[in-house]
């Protein structure tokens, strides 16, 4: 991580102008980091300041310590259809003795297409990725293009967590014999923990661990480890819920949003054996990635939740210790859709614009030329990453 910032700062490109604002009552300086991008999906960080970005088109995109942009081949088989594609990618902490990357992805299915994980291996010069297993791909196989659901969390233990979505299919988030609407989990190796709450009981896929969403396409660890995630509702009644073993979130069952048609959904907003959300949204945000920040440069945040919207110009912030209410709405008039939010290692919120096909960082307006957390700041007028395939 000793040269994360001060490498990508080196790439010979049009300067890009920042943009300095307050959030929470800090000045911050909002800079463009990677540009030209297509339909960026999520971006993940790895040692040695060098930085992994999908593209819903099914391009994975390595940018290594000397600057340099490559396409990463060996990918697997990627179906780019409506919301589905290459998806998210996350970075396990062991990173750097297995160097394993996992990948989720809409992949062709028998009678449609499922929301899937892969694993591969990434070279020593991130140029292509090497014994590409899938260990996970939901069933039943379903027809249409939207809630692919699809992020994936490292969990403290080493298990593996990913979210799907309905498919469109409302009442398969409800059924247990398929991975519809689920947060799934699942070991390393594919293989499903002993300890997953439907493991023999029959009827149900021993994977899930949670069911009852509609489309969670943000998640992420709070500081004690706890299983996070936001979710699309309908019209109105965005959720962010916390996750627990076995429990019922109640979609399409009970909800805080009505149907597009403006029809009420379901039973109402309440129901015996059902969770209720830590925080709804209403009217509707569209929300993306989720962040549980560490409080590493801006103590006052610590532990506060950053969610993105794709609805809007804003990340949401979060605060879980005033009566879990929304604090903020940070807008950056530089997006219209913020598709993913993440903590860097050096403490800087990092953010995908999906409709300006960009990567910005978020850093204190007051940072100094020394190095936070191994990784320097760019200077105020930073390099952008231009694509170089």
């Amino acid at each position: 991580m000793l040269r994360f910032a001060l490498i990508l700062s080196l790439i010979l490109a049009t300067p890009a102008p920042s943009a300095e604002r307050s959030a929470g009552g800090f000045p911050v300086v909002v800079e463009k980091m990677v540009d030209d991008l297509r339909v960026p999906w999520s971006i993940a960080f790895l040692p040695g300041c060098e930085l992994l970005i999908t593209e819903r088109v099914g391009n994975l995109l390595h940018i290594g310590q000397d600057g340099r942009r490559s396409r990463v081949a060996g990918v697997p088989d990627v179906h780019a259809r409506g919301q589905g594609g290459l998806l998210d990618v996350a970075v396990p902490r062991d990173f750097a003795a297995t160097r394993q990357v996992l990948l989720s992805h809409a992949r062709r299915q028998r009678g449609g297409t499922g929301t899937a994980l892969s694993v591969g291996r990434l070279a020593a010069d991130g140029g292509a990725l090497t014994g590409v297993k899938l260990l996970f791909e939901m069933a039943p196989g379903s027809d249409g293009g939207r809630h692919f659901g699809s992020r994936v969390v490292e969990a403290i233990d080493g298990r593996i967590f990913m979210t799907t979505g309905d498919r469109g299919d409302r009442p398969s988030a409800q059924d247990l014999s398929g991975h519809n609407g689920k947060v799934i989990r699942i070991n390393r190796d594919g293989s499903v923990p002993d300890d997953n709450p439907f493991v023999g009981i029959a009827g149900s896929r021993p994977e899930i661990w949670s069911f009852g969403h509609r489309n969670p396409q943000g998640a992420g660890l709070d500081l004690e480890g706890r299983l996070w995630i936001s979710e699309h509702g309908a019209r109105g009644g965005d959720e962010i819920n916390r996750i627990e073993a076995g429990r019922n979130y109640g979609w399409p069952v009970i909800s805080y949003g009505v149907h597009y048609s403006g029809r009420k959904i379901g039973e109402g907003v309440a129901m015996e054996g059902m969770e209720q959300p830590s925080f709804h949204w209403d009217p509707s945000i569209a929300p993306s990635g989720l962040l549980v920040y560490s409080g590493r440069l801006w103590n006052e945040w610590r532990g506060h939740l950053f969610v993105g919207s794709l609805k809007s110009d804003f990340i949401s912030r979060i605060d879980p210790l005033d009566g879990f209410r929304e604090v903020e709405r940070i807008r950056f008039p530089e997006t219209r859709r913020v598709r993913d939010v993440r903590e860097a290692p050096d403490g800087t919120i990092w953010f995908l614009s999906e409709d300006r096909g960009s990567a910005y960082r978020i850093v204190p307006a007051d940072a100094g030329p020394e190095p936070v957390g191994g990784c320097r700041f760019l200077s105020r007028h930073g390099e952008v990453l231009k694509r170089r395939q």
